[in-house]
């Protein structure tokens, strides 16, 4: 339970011990131990450790650490083929230097390089520690609830929350909402609610509505993936599973259509569920019956994509008020192919009100940005490995008034729905969130220390001068894994300028270091970088891409473990070279691929902006094929994002509900980086905000 309440809220859960006696000096040895790891007790907390024993004292301590070390990578042993980086690197001799990285390679990585430890000055920083609070049973379980409330897609280190939920709390059944706005949530804890309390159909029939629902309940309890975006290998259901699944599919309206969606993984489907030796699911045996044998079945789009072709705009427009969600989606497309843009928009304002939040959200996003020169389109594609695509924006302008006219309607429309939600009060608002994206779409997200939204523009401190990435990786027994860890330089316009990887471990041209290219990792392995950031402004640097790559080509997720970090030092020669109160995020690289691109540096905005892009294959560097791949596209991509922001939203809701006020000491409701609803509160946010 405080692993995960620890984790995501920086809070914890402990009862008043057995002891008789404060045992001060053991407190004040706890507090000055968790300095070093960038973190205190909340005076709540110490107030009851007065209360332990010198035994329940120490099982308390090593159970935190232990918490603590794994959230921000301090758990491991960091041994960088140069013990002496930074300095030992940018000094030594470019023939010394190739020197060990051959004898290193023809040993197949065994031989390493031995240099005796020097002695480090102490760490010349002052950073700031975080306060680990009291929590209590409520507002630990309202992380739950908010879970299951989420209306857009989940991490899965928030699938895995939930999950221990589901199996551990007993009266679970009693948790469960009325409603669950996401359909891969339904999905998901339905098949978790089956597997570890066995529940029938009247508990999870009332969350099961369409046929695609028991498809993803099907894939669910199939270990797949419940957004449909890739394929699964469906296992042999139990006889009761396959009278459940089949029950559901049967009261579920208008299934033929809805099954012609994922034709073929119903057909697989059906070859496990066994339709025909049953005698009571009719309208499921002739479902399956069609698809098997590619009778005609007639559906929403085949009707929408006739009426679009024969020009006849009222009955598309009555087609797509029929389902407001794709009217949003497709609107920019249906204003673009009909003339009369008033009867589109009256019927949009019609139906906006039904239209998802979180759509409503990005589509004001996208009319408000519209005729914008954009260079690129970004998409990141459904699945549970986080893709980017980008591609020429060749999108005709559309008039202003109708872009100003749809953003009115989104806006007006969203403070209708948010107007019904419980009053804020005074509302302060800070601006450092419009650097922050709203979480439309988690599901590919990686675990991570921060979580933030891919796009998000984290400030580096202004006295920080150097930002020193990290990587840690251990390989199975007998299978030789070489990760390396890379950051490529660009320009502002995205001109190539320099790398700093195994293949070039320091600048000639300003100050950058890699601490050597380890190529096995039978007992863990780690690999460094170092940036020196006014340099790279003086050399006319602006974007950095870090970037891990498994070399030997297994894939992250198969390793025993692998993550990536960076920090923020003021002085790098100062201190150990792995410094934990220095770390200002670790990011587990678990993904089904090769390549991860963690993050981007604006060197000239000082941010970093949040990528967590998993790829298959390496990227090019340089402006091959008029940048249109590679690196320099998704660097693109990433820093000319257009996303709603966090700012956007809360004025929204302000708006709405609330009264705005200039100072956060008297305001009701906060919402800030560092306080009150924050950008990592990602759960509240998603539960009762979209």
């Amino acid at each position: 339970m405080n692993r995960i309440y620890l984790r995501r809220k920086t809070k914890i859960l402990i009862s008043p011990g057995s002891g008789k006696t404060p045992n001060t000096e053991h407190v004040a040895t706890i507090l000055k131990n968790l300095e070093p790891l960038g973190y205190t007790l909340s005076k709540e907390i110490i107030d009851i450790l007065h209360t332990y024993t010198v035994d329940e004292l120490k099982n308390f301590y090593l159970g935190l650490v232990k918490k603590i070390k794994k959230m921000i990578g301090a758990h491991v042993e960091y041994k960088p083929m140069y013990p002496n980086f930074p300095i030992q690197v940018m000094q030594m001799a470019e023939s010394k230097l190739y020197l060990n990285a051959i004898i290193h390679y023809l040993s197949f990585g065994s031989m390493l390089p031995v240099y005796e430890k020097e002695e480090r000055l102490p760490l010349f920083a002052a950073t700031k520690l975080k306060v680990i609070n009291l929590g209590n049973q409520d507002d630990f379980n309202n992380i739950f609830y908010n879970l299951m409330a989420s209306k857009t897609s989940i991490a899965d280190t928030d699938k895995m929350d939930m999950e221990w939920f589901i199996k551990n709390y007993k009266n679970v059944l009693d948790y469960l909402p009325d409603e669950i706005p996401l359909k891969e949530n339904v999905c998901l804890i339905c098949s978790w609610i089956m597997k570890y309390w066995g529940a029938d159909t009247l508990v999870i029939s009332k969350y099961i509505n369409t046929a695609t629902d028991v498809l993803r309940l099907a894939v669910s309890m199939s270990d797949g993936d419940v957004s449909l975006a890739a394929n699964t290998k469906f296992r042999s259901f139990t006889r009761n599973e396959r009278r459940i699944l089949l029950g559901l599919l049967e009261n579920c309206s208008n299934i033929e259509e809805d099954m012609l969606r994922y034709k073929n993984r119903w057909i697989r489907l059906g070859e496990r569920l066994h339709p025909s030796e049953y005698k009571t699911y009719l309208k499921a045996q002739a479902a399956f019956r069609k698809l098997r044998n590619n009778e005609k079945i007639e559906t929403y789009n085949s009707r929408l994509s006739t009426a679009i072709e024969s020009q006849d705009l009222t009955c598309v427009l009555a087609l797509m008020k029929q389902r407001p969600g794709e009217f949003a989606r497709k609107l920019d497309h249906i204003l673009r192919l009909f003339e009369d843009w008033k009867l589109i928009i009256k019927a949009f304002e019609e139906i906006a009100i039904q239209v998802p939040t979180p759509l409503l959200l990005q589509v004001r996003e996208h009319f408000k940005k519209r005729n914008e020169k954009q260079e690129l389109r970004a998409f990141f594609p459904k699945g549970s490995i986080a893709k980017v695509y980008g591609i020429e924006n060749q999108l005709p302008s559309i008039n202003k008034q109708v872009c100003e006219e749809i953003v009115d309607i989104c806006e007006q429309s969203l403070i209708k729905i948010f107007g019904a939600y419980e009053s804020l009060g005074k509302v302060y608002i800070d601006e450092r969130l419009k650097d922050y994206i709203v979480p439309f779409s988690q599901r590919s997200a990686s675990k991570a220390l921060k979580t933030y939204i891919r796009g998000t523009r984290i400030n580096i401190p202004a006295d920080i001068k150097t930002i020193r990435s990290f990587i840690y990786w251990k390989e199975h027994e007998g299978d030789r894994t070489d990760l390396d860890l890379s950051a490529v330089l660009y320009d502002q316009n995205w001109n190539y300028v320099e790398h700093i990887s195994y293949t070039n471990l320091r600048s000639s041209k300003y100050k950058a270091a890699h601490s050597g290219d380890i190529t096995a990792a039978p007992l863990g392995a780690s690999e460094f970088i170092d940036l020196d950031i006014e340099s790279i402004k003086r050399y006319s640097g602006r974007y950095v891409v870090l970037a891990v790559n498994s070399f030997t080509g297994q894939k992250f997720a198969h390793l025993p473990e692998c993550f990536m970090g960076w920090m923020a030092r003021e002085c790098p020669a100062s201190g150990e070279i792995y410094e934990p109160k220095t770390v200002e995020n670790k990011i587990d690289i678990s993904s089904e691929s090769t390549i991860c691109i963690p993050m981007v540096l604006d060197i000239h905005e000082n941010k970093v902006i949040w990528a967590d892009i998993a790829l298959k294959s390496q990227p090019t560097w340089n402006n091959v094929e008029n940048n249109k791949k590679g690196m320099i596209l998704m660097g693109k991509a990433l820093t000319t994002l257009t996303k709603p922001n966090l700012y956007d939203l809360f004025m929204l809701h302000a708006q709405a509900r609330g009264e705005l006020c200039n100072h956060a000491e008297e305001a009701n409701t906060v919402f800030a980086i560092d306080k009150g609803i924050t950008p990592y509160d990602n759960e509240i946010i998603m539960a009762q905000y979209l």
